[in-house]
């Protein structure tokens, strides 16, 4: 009986030896557990997608509609009008700043976003008088609304800029893809700040106090 064990423990180690030499073609790619994770369909940022469409594959590269980043304030709930319609425009001025006032370190990062973003054509003080523009000597021909004596910009609802910023007015281009729903805010509230009658910044968080030394004297 042991000798049969023996000879069965040969005869296995034998042919497990012999296949594992086996240095010939595979022809087949054996059982992969969860083949989608394996072989992976990566898809480049930039890349046309038609091909994936032919193969049944339906990307579109957006966010699925109502999404919100984690740790972002809530989304712009109107969508953009069709050409020609006013409609969500118009009703964007019922909606108000999801963000509280800022202090003043949040109104200095604010400052800091609207002069990288917007400064360049509405100009460091707010006064349409940017670099493109430049008193009319820039590469601009025609000076970009000024933010703080435009009748109708210096009063201008925080929703309805908002509209403005995301989608884009005129001939000024949307920021959504250049500025968070956040970031966007708050550049508002700095915008909003420097117009006739705005709320300046709220002083800084001031650091917590350490509690008053106990005077009393302790008595025996």
């Amino acid at each position: 009986m042991r000798s049969t064990k023996i000879v069965t423990l040969g005869l296995v180690t034998v042919v497990l030896a012999a296949a594992s030499c086996n240095n010939g073609p595979r022809r087949e790619p054996g059982k992969i557990y969860m083949p989608d994770m394996a072989y992976s369909r990566a898809v480049e940022t930039y890349a046309d997608h038609s091909n994936l469409t032919e193969a049944g594959i339906y990307y579109d590269a957006t966010p699925v509609a109502g999404t919100v980043k984690r740790g972002e304030v809530a989304y712009f709930p109107l969508t953009q009008d069709k050409v020609g319609d006013t409609t969500n425009y118009v009703a964007s001025k019922q909606i108000a700043n999801p963000l509280p006032a800022l202090n003043e370190k949040d109104m200095a990062e604010a400052k800091r976003l609207y002069n990288i973003n917007c400064g360049i054509c509405h100009g460091e003080k707010l006064d349409g008088n940017g670099p493109l523009y430049k008193g009319g000597d820039g590469p601009y021909p025609i000076a970009p609304k000024n933010l703080v004596a435009d009748p109708v910009v210096s009063k201008m609802p925080a929703g309805q800029m908002m509209y403005s910023v995301t989608y884009g007015k005129n001939l000024m281009g949307s920021y959504a893809s250049q500025l968070s729903t956040k970031q966007r805010w708050m550049i508002i509230h700095y915008v909003q700040s420097m117009q006739p009658g705005g709320v300046k910044p709220s002083a800084a968080d001031a650091a917590p106090t350490a509690p008053a030394a106990d005077t009393t004297k302790a008595t025996k």
